[in-house]
């Protein structure tokens, strides 16, 4: 059992013009590839978990409270959900998207707004708060997109982290030497 808890009730969320603003991020991290041969790149995975809802993978995201940074939102559920800590790199996007589970009286819709990052993981949890309800997966970039629950998530691991990384690569800029 994790010596940590997940926040949980609806008293603390954040609402603006009738959305739920939620928080979330894509973790990630470099493999070495399998075959020895030093002159291949390095493998980008990113980190799924399972919902406990229903078929289909997602990344950690949920609800932003009043007394937390959306920064700070994005980088808690990725410890309450899936168990990782890390570096939580820039910002991807907002991302609109329609709940059928999370209709309230602050969203009768259900409607909200993910504010989502790249999280470069530093470390993964032995125990962490939604371990007995989820599974974490790490996933080849396209074994992602195939695994994507949600449009909206597909969309922002292809418009958002995928571009974001690509433009990183570019530069040059390695995450390995991140402290």
């Amino acid at each position: 059992m994790s010596d940590l808890v997940a926040r949980t009730g609806r008293l603390q969320q954040r609402y603006e013009d009738g959305c739920r603003l939620v928080a979330g991020c894509i973790p990630f991290r470099y493999r070495n590839p399998d075959h020895g041969d030093s002159d291949s790149k390095k493998i980008i995975e990113v980190l799924m978990i399972s919902s406990p809802s229903g078929p289909g993978l997602l990344f950690p995201k949920g609800g932003w409270e009043n007394d937390e940074t959306v920064e700070e939102a994005a980088a808690r559920e990725a410890v309450e959900e899936a168990g990782v800590r890390g570096i939580l790199m820039d910002f991807l996007g907002d991302y609109q998207f329609k709940s059928k589970t999370h209709q309230d009286e602050f969203s009768p819709e259900g409607l909200c707004k993910a504010a989502m990052y790249a999280l470069y993981v530093k470390e993964e949890l032995g125990s962490w708060p939604e371990q007995d309800t989820r599974t974490r997966a790490w996933l080849t970039i396209p074994e992602a997109v195939e695994s994507c629950r949600h449009a909206w998530m597909k969309y922002s691991l292809e418009e958002g982290f995928c571009k974001w990384l690509q433009q990183k690569i570019a530069k040059g800029e390695d995450f390995a030497d991140e402290d």
